[in-house]
């Protein structure tokens, strides 16, 4: 187990559940905007900064990003990969992420034998995770050419992640896609997955408000992960109203 992964599972143990804030630089105006909103949500204690997105995120932007980013906070700073070229040295750590209901095995398994040595190289630890993309999927969903799970099969998207923590997956995601009109993943999704698994649970897309921050901890999730909702609103105050829906929405687990 390797020191990103033991900090994330001791502030789990601490906190009872956690927030990523998710920074996607070309999502931003300019660079400038895109490091004062990770300023800000290390500033408001969110527990890991993610950078990434679906497309074009790689190359001198994502080296540029990573590298003021993990200058300018105190938290792990995680990739969110899109592809092989979303990759860079200057992070602590990548999602080492295989989207296990995606219809071409490039998704599953290829990339990341083609990431791997890169990986190693750069020195970047490799966080096991399996992605489960769910209905409406968004560009993520599109671009990974995924059997989105719909959303009212719960069933599915439970037994996907049990298979993922049997083939040894650490950690679980479920993504509804960037902003989504629909809302984050449903409730009884988020319950049904979260009492399959043992391993930590993440939640992703359509995260919105404190409220549904909160709502979707309680339901079972063990971080939530927001991207859409910091560039609407990246000021401090925002960033600690939803870290402590978060906190409350643990102390409130059903």
């Amino acid at each position: 187990m390797g020191k990103i992964e033991k900090y994330i599972l001791n502030e789990l143990d601490k906190n009872g559940a956690l927030f990523f804030a998710l920074i996607d630089p070309l999502d931003y105006k300019d660079m400038k905007d895109a490091i004062k909103t990770a300023k800000n949500a290390d500033e408001a204690d969110s527990d890991v900064i993610l950078i990434g997105g679906s497309t074009g995120v790689q190359g001198t932007v994502l080296d540029e990003a990573a590298k003021q980013i993990k200058e300018n906070v105190s938290k792990p700073v995680v990739l969110f990969p899109g592809n092989i070229g979303t990759l860079t040295r200057y992070a602590d750590a990548v999602y080492f992420m295989s989207m296990l209901n995606s219809r071409n095995p490039y998704w599953i398994s290829q990339a990341h034998m083609l990431a791997a040595p890169i990986l190693k190289q750069y020195k970047i630890e490799p966080l096991s995770t399996a992605y489960l993309v769910v209905e409406p999927g968004g560009t993520v969903g599109w671009v990974g050419d995924s059997r989105l799970i719909p959303r009212d099969k719960p069933k599915l998207a439970a037994a996907y992640a049990l298979a993922a923590q049997y083939m040894g997956f650490r950690f679980v995601i479920t993504d509804a896609g960037s902003n989504p009109k629909t809302g984050h993943v449903p409730l009884d999704m988020v319950k049904a997955v979260s009492s399959a698994i043992d391993v930590p649970y993440i939640a992703a897309g359509g995260i919105r408000t404190p409220e549904e921050a909160k709502s979707v901890i309680k339901a079972g999730a063990d971080i939530i992960q927001v991207g859409t909702a910091l560039e609407e609103s990246s000021q401090v105050d925002r960033i600690k109203k939803m870290i402590k829906a978060v906190r409350e929405g643990a102390k409130a687990k059903s």
